[in-house]
C-alpha cells in the first residue's frame, strides 16, 4: 500500500517517440496509467489527454525532420502536469502562425491548424522554446 508521502511526489515518465502513425496513443496510455495509479479522476485527464495529443502531433507532423524521433516526458504529482515535448527539426517562430478562425475555416476543406489554440487555451502555461535545433514545448495543467 502507498503511504500518501509517495502519492504526492512527482512521477516521471520519459519516452522517445519514432515517426510512425499513431505513435501518440503509446504517450497517452502511459499519461492513463500515471493519473490512474495516482488516484486522479478521469474528467480531470481528459484536457490533458487533447494536450498531449496536440504537442506530440505538431512535432511529428511540423518539424520536417524524417528520422529523427519525439522526446517526451510527462511529469505528474495528484495537483500537476507537465507535458514537454521536443522535436529535433527546423524549428518555427510561435509569434508567426496565424490564429485559426472558424468562420474562416467553415467553408473550406482546410479544418486543421488549431493545435497551438487549443494547447494554449487549454493549458495552465505553455512555453515554446523554438530554433535551428528543434521545438521544446512545455505544457503546465493544474489537476487539482
Amino acid at each position: 500500500m502507498l503511504r500518501e508521502k509517495d502519492m504526492n511526489e512527482a512521477i516521471e515518465l520519459k519516452i522517445s517517440l519514432p515517426k510512425i502513425p499513431d505513435i501518440e496513443l503509446v504517450a497517452l496510455e502511459g499519461l492513463q496509467r500515471l493519473a490512474s495509479y495516482l488516484g486522479i479522476s478521469e474528467d480531470k485527464i481528459g484536457e490533458a489527454r487533447i494536450l498531449a495529443t496536440e504537442a506530440i502531433i505538431n512535432a511529428l507532423e511540423h518539424a520536417g525532420a524524417k528520422e529523427v524521433p519525439v522526446d517526451v516526458v510527462l511529469t505528474m504529482t495528484k495537483k500537476k502536469l507537465v507535458i514537454f515535448v521536443r522535436d529535433y527539426g527546423k524549428g518555427f517562430e510561435p509569434d508567426n502562425v496565424e490564429e485559426p478562425i472558424i468562420e474562416k475555416k467553415l467553408g473550406t476543406n482546410k479544418k486543421r491548424g488549431w493545435g497551438l489554440k487549443l494547447m494554449k487555451t487549454m493549458s495552465d502555461d505553455i512555453i515554446i522554446e523554438s530554433g535551428q535545433d528543434g521545438t521544446k514545448i512545455t505544457l503546465i495543467k493544474n489537476l487539482a
